[in-house]
Parts: structure tokens; sequence; C-alpha cells
């Protein structure tokens, strides 16, 4: 049975840094999926943040380019968000997606970002 644990979130000052992590076990080949980083702030849709194609091609909300990047571990089988310069605007709570006909997602781990 397929499952994502994220860890990483938090509280960081605005200006500051995170890196999530999206650790998935079961549902097959992990490398062979495209991965994407969503968040939903209170009051507002899930929006994509980020994607990652099974041959690393990467992609990005304009609202977080220059700033975020996701990469992957294949051998770990592990989506990374690395978030720099963060605004109070980004927090939220993100969720990592395995995308394509199976798709799933992560419970979600909360991002906090003070002015």
């Amino acid at each position: 049975q397929v499952r994502f644990v994220e860890s990483g979130g938090g509280l960081v000052q605005a200006g500051g840094s995170l890196r999530l992590s999206c650790a998935a076990s079961g549902g097959g080949t992990f490398s062979v999926y495209n991965m994407a980083w969503y968040r939903q702030a209170p009051g507002n849709q899930r929006e994509p943040v980020a994607v990652i194609t099974s041959n690393g091609t990467t992609n990005y909300a304009e609202s977080v380019k220059g700033r975020f990047t996701i990469s992957r571990d294949n051998a770990k089988n592990i989506v990374y968000l690395q978030m720099n310069s963060l605004k109070p605007e980004d927090t939220a709570v993100y969720f990592c997606k395995r995308l394509g006909p199976y798709p799933y997602w992560g419970q979600g781990t909360q991002v906090t970002v003070s002015s």
C-alpha cells in the first residue's frame, strides 16, 4: 500500500528557509512517477507549487520561481522542496502528490512564515 510522509515544515521568519521532504513507500516504482508539491492556505483552494517529472524536468508556479527548488532522490524514494526567501504569503499546508493515472496525496505539513 502506498504511503507518503511529509516532513520539514515549521515556523520560520520571513526571509528564512525550509526544506520539505516527502518519503514514499509502497505503490510501485517511485522513479517512474511525476511528483508535485501543492499548498493550501486557509480559505484558499489547493494550488500547485512545483512539479518534477520522472526524468527530472521541473516546473514552478510563478509565485515561487527563483525561490523554491524541487528535487528527487529515486534511490531513497524521496522528493524535496527547498524553500528560500520565504514570505508570509507562503504560509500554507504543503502536500506532496503523485501525478498520473494513480494520483495519491500525502497528509501535508504546515509551513508558517512570520513577518
